[in-house]
């Protein structure tokens, strides 16, 4: 593959596949082992799916990091084992949803979250959702989240719709069990639908490759690098503020006649390279 072939595409995962088996008919598709995506989707998920191609998998990284956004609808009452609508029902409660408008606002407030167990976060290297399925007993730690958005946009008498954003390592699943629990009730989400990841909306979704070069600046931003700053970058050399014509603070796309040179960092005093990608 040639750095020409290297890009993103936004495609919107049906339901069913895994964000593995996305990846895998991209492969084929492409004749290409370079293919990675950027933030997994459940297989009852539907939307948004990031999926990086050659040189473009070298800032999966950087766009794993967004925020995401989704649309959600929490049935109440039923209890599954995976908290969607694939996995075995466990139990069934009463529904009372009278203190909705409180709960949610305390999940509008959440600063840490558990995960749920049936999910792609390694422990000791093996996927959570692998030891469940071993039947090991599963419970992994609350880690910091940050909900950006939380809308009801439909209250039903057993279930409503959900808007949200949220940063990375928020999961869906998890709202509905803890917006469950706040209500003295069980859940589980019966459709969750990605609308965007980042600046990728799922109105773009399409078979055509973005240029890892728009991709890149439209996730991180860019600076541009002055003829001997592209040498010194190319060759990952420590760069200052002199070997760019246009530079931005902090990370961002190190761009040289449009051509994508490097993810860099810019610093007061000096600018380095994170990763480097291949010369057009």
């Amino acid at each position: 593959m040639t750095p020409a072939e290297s890009g993103v595409l936004v495609v919107d995962k049906p339901r069913g596949p895994t964000s593995h088996d996305v990846v895998a008919q991209v492969r084929r598709r492409l004749k290409t082992r370079e293919v990675g995506h950027a933030g997994t989707l459940d297989p009852m998920a539907t939307g948004v799916l990031v999926v990086a191609v050659g040189e473009a998998t070298k800032l999966v990284p950087w766009l794993t990091a967004h925020d995401k956004s989704y649309v959600a609808t929490i049935r109440f009452g039923v209890e599954t084992a995976t908290l969607d609508a694939e996995g075995e029902v466990l139990s069934e409660h009463p529904v009372d949803l009278s203190a909705l408008e409180e709960a949610v606002a305390a999940e509008r407030a959440r600063t840490e979250q558990v995960p749920p167990a049936v999910s792609a976060i390694k422990i000791d290297g093996v996927a959570a959702h692998a030891r469940v399925r071993r039947g090991e007993e599963v419970t992994l730690p609350a880690r910091p989240v940050l909900v950006h958005r939380l809308a009801v946009t439909r209250i039903g008498e057993l279930e409503i719709d959900v808007e949200l954003t949220c940063a990375k390592g928020y999961y869906v699943r998890a709202l509905a069990r803890d917006l469950a629990a706040r209500l003295g009730t069980v859940a589980h989400l019966t459709m969750l639908r990605r609308t965007a990841s980042g600046p990728f909306a799922v109105a773009e979704a399409s078979d055509a490759l973005i240029p890892i070069a728009t991709a890149a600046t439209r996730a991180i931003g860019a600076s541009a690098l002055t003829e001997d700053g592209t040498v010194r970058a190319r060759h990952g050399k420590r760069l200052t503020r002199a070997d760019f014509v246009e530079a931005r603070d902090g990370i961002s796309a190190w761009l040289s006649g449009g051509a994508l040179v490097a993810v860099g960092e810019l610093t007061v005093d000096e600018g380095r390279v994170l990763r480097g990608f291949r010369a057009e």
